[in-house]
This record gives C-alpha cells, structure tokens and sequence, in this order.
C-alpha cells in the first residue's frame, strides 16, 4: 500500500497543470469580453439573475481600495505574487492524500495569477460576471478567476474542518 503521508513532490506538477487551465480559460474569456463590449455595457443571460457587463476593477474583492491614488495596484500585485510563490512551493509539500487540498490551493493559483496578469498590463482587473436581482439587488461584477479563488478557498476551509484532522489520525 502506497504511503499517502508522502509529499506531493513531482504529482504537485498535475496540480500546476490544474491551475494554468483555470488561468487560460481566465485569460480568454477576459480577452474576449473586453473586445467585444464597451465598458459597463450589459447584456442579459437569465434574465432577472444574470448578465455580462464588462467592468473594470482598480480594487480588490467588492472593490476594496478601488478609489486609491493608484499604489493598490502594485500592492494588490506582490500580494497576488506572494500568494502564487507561496503555493507553488506548497503543493510540492503537502500529502499526497490531501486531494481536496491540493485542488483548492490549485483553483486558487490560477484566480490569483490571472487577476495578477490583468493589473500588469492594465491597471485593473477585467470583470464581466454580474449577479443581481431584478434591479433590486446586486452583486458585485466578477470573473472567472474569482470563482477559481473563491471555490479554491472553499475547498481549503472544507479541508481544514473535516478532512485534516481525519489525515493527523492515520499518519
């Protein structure tokens, strides 16, 4: 029986693999939405819930920062590369058994990375996602390297509260 307390080592590599899909699927549709709309132009997908409205955020999430002078950018930039550095090294660490984990920290990768490329060669992150309610409520604009963080960092919690204690037990 292979021994699952063994690092990731090279398997780290599927993981990286994983995480440059999410951020090459992030890149197109980036590309895609910012040449063929006008900013803030909005068209309707599942009318009352959703809609593509490109939208640039100078910020973070919820557009945290967003009306600085402009040191946000490179702030938001080493963090994003901090972050990539850290799991990069990570992943090559962690058990092998730790799947769930390791996907996470994978998702994560590709979402910081992809909004890290966006505020080098533009300023700002590209977002397109729009969920809302009627005009009642909304929800800020996003991208698809959000939802690789934000499912990512869901699937890290899940490991924490129910997966890591269960992997210290049988190692």
């Amino acid at each position: 029986m292979p021994n699952t307390t063994l690092p990731n080592g090279n398997k780290a590599m599927g993981y990286y693999l994983i995480a440059l899909v999410v951020l090459i699927f992030d890149q197109i549709t980036k590309v895609y939405f910012n040449t063929r709309f006008e900013l803030y132009e909005t068209v309707d997908v599942i009318s009352p819930v959703l809609n593509w409205t490109l939208a640039y955020n100078r910020g973070a999430a919820f557009s945290f920062l967003a009306d600085q002078a402009g040191w946000q950018k490179w702030f938001f930039v080493i963090l994003g590369l901090a972050v990539a550095v850290f799991i990069i090294r990570y992943l090559r660490q962690i058990p092998k058994s730790a799947k769930v984990l390791s996907l996470g920290l994978a998702l994560v990768l590709g979402g910081a990375v992809g909004n890290v490329i966006d505020r080098i060669l533009y300023g700002y992150v590209i977002d397109f996602i729009h969920v809302h309610w009627y005009d009642i409520w909304h929800y800020p604009i996003f991208n698809t390297a959000d939802i690789g963080i934000c499912v990512g960092m869901a699937l890290v919690v899940y490991d924490m509260l129910f997966l890591e204690k269960k992997r210290e037990q049988n190692h």
